[in-house]
């Protein structure tokens, strides 16, 4: 039985910094053979936000895990026909460059398909076709174009980013979900496809409730929002839950920056909170016992809770919600999650060796494959696997090896 779910699948991966990164590297975790192809300068984020001088940065290494890397300038002659030797062999090609960037090189779609008809050639942008193609985009770009920050923050205040890279890595999942499709197609069909993914439309997709309740707002307030007033447009609702189950982040003791509970109120939930908050009576109060009696209410509810638990740690009201079967979850710092035991158990708080750093915490694969365990093993230094592959594999000699380096190819 094999090891891998990917086993056999070639990934040529000439992406950079994040969202083709973020993708390559799912790739890789489900065992993939991913080669990295760099510039002989090496991907930028190598030398970004360095915290150990003269070695690759965590933004690389934590994107990285699991690849092999070769260096080719792609600008020279030689170059391009040691990339169409590379296209010939590999099974997938995913690039994020900017639009024109590849095409430029001299490879169009058209040309890697004559190239290799088996192949799955992947484009991450920031735009699909229209007035914004040509647009740069970064991450906090696509959470602007995608719906996410026009909704995000509170209703007397700026609109927000979401800490979770939802358009650079939220970009790469939606990219992997199209080349395995498309892997599997090609097992019927023969043939691969391009498959092409839009930070913008990545992040569209993760707001649809927002567009769910864009439409609902035709037919009066949206009553599960906190907001006094409401216009022709989706408001800010601050920690709102956004579903049909109120919720709120409520704050506890000693009072820090992360020191809040965020609680769900179920209809079933409200007698054991009421009694848990010493209001017992609220229970069976017709202003308080129903939802429809509540929902008017959401600010002085969530209020008379976190009277109960700005006394308490975090730890102790998520020790006794969770008694009566009450959704809650704690606020976890970057901190708090890098110490988790839990998470370190279920080998999602992973500790990397790398040769030049040292051992580094990294995130480890979400997807549990039953008969395809993940080993997270260290990223490539760049160019490490030059003659590997460039020898080992494509059959180039020492010599030319050598003049490759010597003519700045490699």
């Amino acid at each position: 039985m094999s090891r891998t779910a990917l086993e056999g699948v070639r990934v040529l991966d000439m992406t950079h910094v994040q969202s083709g990164p973020s993708a390559t590297q799912l790739l890789a975790w489900l065992g993939a053979d991913v080669v990295k192809v760099e510039a002989p300068g090496g991907d930028v984020t190598r030398r970004q936000l360095r915290d150990v001088p003269d070695a690759d940065s965590l933004y690389f290494t934590m994107l990285n895990c699991n690849k092999r890397s070769i260096t080719l300038n792609t600008k020279t002659e030689r170059g391009q026909e040691i990339l169409t030797a590379l296209i010939r062999g590999a099974d997938v090609m995913v690039e994020n460059f900017a639009p024109g960037a590849v095409e430029r090189m001299g490879f169009s779609w058209e040309r890697i398909r004559e190239i290799n008809p088996r192949i799955v050639y992947a484009s991450i942008k920031g735009f699909g076709d229209g007035p914004y193609t040509a647009f740069k985009a970064y991450e906090v770009v696509a959470q602007a174009m995608g719906g996410s920050m026009a909704t995000t923050g509170f209703q007397d205040g700026p609109p927000l980013a979401t800490g979770a890279q939802i358009g650079d890595s939220g970009t790469g999942i939606h990219a992997v979900a199209g080349i395995l499709a498309a892997l599997l197609q090609r097992e019927k069909s023969g043939r691969g496809q391009r498959v092409n993914v839009a930070m913008q439309h990545a992040v569209l997709n993760l707001c649809r409730v927002k567009l769910r309740d864009q439409q609902r707002l035709a037919h009066g307030p949206l009553a599960e929002y906190p907001n006094d007033d409401f216009t022709d447009e989706v408001p800010r609702s601050g920690n709102a839950s956004g579903g049909g189950q109120p919720g709120w982040a409520v704050k506890c003791a000693p009072g820090g920056p992360n020191d809040y509970v965020y609680v769900i109120v179920q209809p079933q939930g409200w007698q054991p909170i009421s009694e848990l908050i010493g209001r017992p009576e609220l229970a069976g109060d017709p202003e308080w016992a129903t939802p429809e009696a509540r929902l008017p209410k959401l600010a002085k509810m969530f209020q008379l809770i976190e009277e109960w638990t700005s006394t308490l740690p975090k730890w102790q009201v998520l020790q006794q919600l969770n008694r009566h079967n009450i959704p809650c979850g704690p606020i976890l710092s970057p901190k708090e999650i890098i110490e988790d035991e839990s998470l370190a158990a279920n080998d999602m708080i992973v500790e990397v060796e790398h040769p030049e750093r040292g051992t580094f915490t990294t995130v480890g694969n979400p997807l549990k494959l039953s008969d395809s365990p993940t080993t997270i093993t260290t990223p490539p230094l760049l160019g490490q696997h030059n003659e590997d592959i460039y020898i080992g594999e494509l059959g180039l000699g020492d010599e030319e090896l050598r003049l490759l380096r010597s003519g700045g190819v490699i």
